[in-house]
């Protein structure tokens, strides 16, 4: 994988266009002049001076030294015999004489945790199998098409008897096996690069080239990757562009100085603990560019959701009056985060055009998932933060007090097109307190169950792709613990069974019908019929594919009362069928369902020209759609055939 160091290689690292600087920075093994070893490359401006140093040397810091070979502070060593899996840190004498001890920034590999040192590791040699995905992915269109994210903590999705970790490669089986049965389309994995401390969830990062090596070899993560591929789904990765740990071997103070952080103290702080890279600095731009290609170039991921955007965003995110500076307009606008943003997403998607960039940003910026060259960000999705904290807040209300909260429901509907969305019901939500999303729905045992399962079926007819947490598809009741696997045992109950069945059930519906995703991004993919029923807690509406008349209807009673002979208004005068109830018995409702034809008749309701007339279940939500082959119905007088 290295490439030789030359001027112009050099010259674009330093101006911040280098997207393939893991190439050259690192350590690569090779062969010069019939010798074998590896060639180290680092970049340290303040250093004084740097040597290798691992047990190769005795960790003797005084064997290998490193020449400078940039006025810009890159330094080089070839190590003759050196190969793979030798440990290594760099040994850095600053301008005040201090010696740091520094992992490889751009290091592949390392120990295992709380060993700190890095691995020469060569990545080349996997035999990858994805073709078929690859090929099959080039030209898809991904605003379209069906995207529903199965959120994954690798530590504690499944783990031994004995809470120990699975492999990657143990865990490829069974992840892909369970996610292609539970009908998901992709995967996302919570961080998976280098972190010292589990607790951070992987968040809190000091090798972004190292696959973690808790959970095996680089290679180990490309055949999970590979098998995930393999049977058709895609994956994406969580990636932390923002900020970055204060751990003494990371990148903290790299050379003695402030060098990925921002050189003032108070702009570098955040609230996490952790430092903010510096945006503005060219070679920390050619640092996190050149990760993000490298994960889809080396590890053929699919997508990066992008971590904590608003942060990166704004000056003032987490501080207090006087702690934070204005921009040279006076405002707390970031420009410097900006500018790297939009030279992110347009480098990613001149390389991979199909990829998935997706910003998990909270606040009411614009244009996020807009283009570039019209001033846009230029990513392609946006986590929808507002459809989040709205819908939760309302499913936590009891339903005596939902009528006075119907807005909670349906204002995200008003802005739904103004952004490219993605629903995430993520990590996030079900950890500090905030509990388990069952454990979040008022009522009994039984509505619980209940209200999850129809807002899960609001969320699935919701215009926006879909992201659901591990353990969510089946009712979790505690909230998610890194240390501790799933409680999958659980699934001894029927109640939690049901509800994985009604997931499993649900997602698969949702791949197959156009018109939950079709036309997601576009206005005329939806339509209201009723959002004005808060009295009932009742909202309607209909969502719509490219095709002519085909559309689904969607009901949801978000109380525990059956609803008789409610009237909606429809487009057409022909014959209905109820397609989904999410009060189905073999879900674990109380099976009221619409197990007739619906008749259409010519009454006109909610501004559309025909009408029908429904049993509501409780708590539940509905799915309709014209019988297949419907006929016009003929009209004598006030009687229909």
């Amino acid at each position: 994988m290295t490439t030789s160091i030359t001027v112009n290689n050099m010259n674009l690292f330093h101006e911040g266009i280098n997207y393939h600087s893991y190439k050259i920075l690192g350590a690569h093994p090779t062969t010069i002049n019939n010798i074998e070893g590896t060639k180290f490359t680092l970049w340290a401006p303040n250093a004084k001076v740097v040597h290798v140093v691992g047990d190769f040397n005795n960790w003797d810091g005084q064997q290998h030294p490193m020449k400078k070979v940039s006025d810009l502070g890159l330094w080089s060593i070839f190590v003759k015999g050196i190969q793979e899996g030798e440990l290594y840190k760099y040994k850095i004498t600053t301008e005040k004489n201090e010696v740091l001890m520094k992992a490889d920034p751009y290091g592949f590999y390392s120990e295992v945790r709380p060993a700190t040192a890095s691995k020469v590791c060569c990545l080349d040699g996997y035999q990858w199998q994805d073709h078929k995905w690859i090929e099959n992915n080039k030209n898809k269109a991904v605003y379209n098409s069906p995207i529903n994210i199965y959120e994954v903590h690798l530590g504690s999705w499944q783990k031994n008897k004995d809470n120990s970790f699975l492999n990657y490669r143990e865990l490829a089986p069974k992840l892909a096996n369970y996610v292609v049965e539970m009908g998901y389309t992709h995967v996302e994995l919570m961080p998976v690069t280098e972190h010292p401390f589990d607790g951070s969830w992987g968040y809190q990062i000091t090798g972004y080239y190292a696959a973690t090596s808790r959970y095996g070899t680089p290679h180990d993560l490309m055949y999970l990757i590979d098998h995930l591929h393999q049977k058709g789904i895609g994956v994406i990765l969580d990636w932390v562009p923002g900020h970055f740990c204060k751990d003494d071997h990371g990148l903290r103070k790299f050379d003695g100085k402030n060098l990925y952080e921002y050189q003032d103290e108070a702009r570098s702080e955040n609230d996490w603990g952790t430092l903010n890279f510096d945006l503005g600095r060219p070679e920390v731009n050619s640092f996190l560019i050149s990760n993000a290609i490298f994960w889809f170039e080396v590890f053929h991921i699919d997508g990066l959701r992008v971590d904590a955007v608003a942060n990166m965003l704004y000056l003032d995110y987490g501080k207090k009056e006087g702690e934070w500076k204005p921009n040279k307009y006076g405002g707390k606008e970031n420009l410097e985060a900006v500018e790297f943003m939009k030279k992110l997403n347009t480098a990613v998607f001149k390389y991979y055009p199909n990829s998935l960039m997706i910003a998990e940003e909270s606040t009411q910026w614009p244009m996020i998932t807009k283009p570039t060259d019209i001033g846009g960000l230029g990513y392609n999705f946006k986590w929808n933060m507002g459809w989040m904290n709205d819908t939760l807040r309302y499913m936590e209300r009891d339903d005596v007090f939902r009528k006075w909260n119907h807005n909670l429901l349906t204002f995200s509907f008003v802005y739904a097109f103004s952004e490219n969305y993605i629903l995430p019901l993520s990590h996030d939500e079900v950890v500090h307190g905030k509990r388990s999303l069952l454990n979040k729905m008022p009522g009994d045992y039984w509505q619980k169950f209940a209200n999850l399962r129809a807002f899960y079926g609001y969320m699935m007819a919701h215009p926006g792709k879909k992201l659901l947490f591990m353990g969510g598809e089946f009712g979790q009741f505690i909230e998610w613990n890194y240390n501790n696997s799933l409680d999958w045992n659980l699934l001894e109950f029927d109640s939690h069974r049901n509800l994985q069945y009604y997931v499993k059930t649900l997602n698969h519906f949702y791949k197959d019908n156009n018109s939950f995703w079709e036309l997601d991004c576009e206005e005329k993919g939806f339509q209201w019929i009723d959002p004005h029923d808060h009295n009932q807690c009742v909202v309607t509406f209909m969502r719509h594919s490219k095709k002519k008349n085909d559309y689904t209807i969607i009901v949801s009673n978000f109380t525990p009362v059956v609803r008789k002979n409610y009237r909606i208004g429809v487009p057409q005068l022909i014959k209905y069928q109820e397609v989904f109830n999410s009060d189905g018995e073999k879900f674990g409702g109380s099976g009221v369902e619409n197990s007739e034809s619906i008749k259409g008749k010519k009454i006109p309701w909610h501004n559309q020209p025909y009408s029908i007339q429904l049993t509501l279940p409780p708590l539940a939500t509905i799915y309709l759609k014209p019988m297949k082959n419907a006929k016009k119905l003929k009209v004598k007088g006030d009687k229909h055939e």
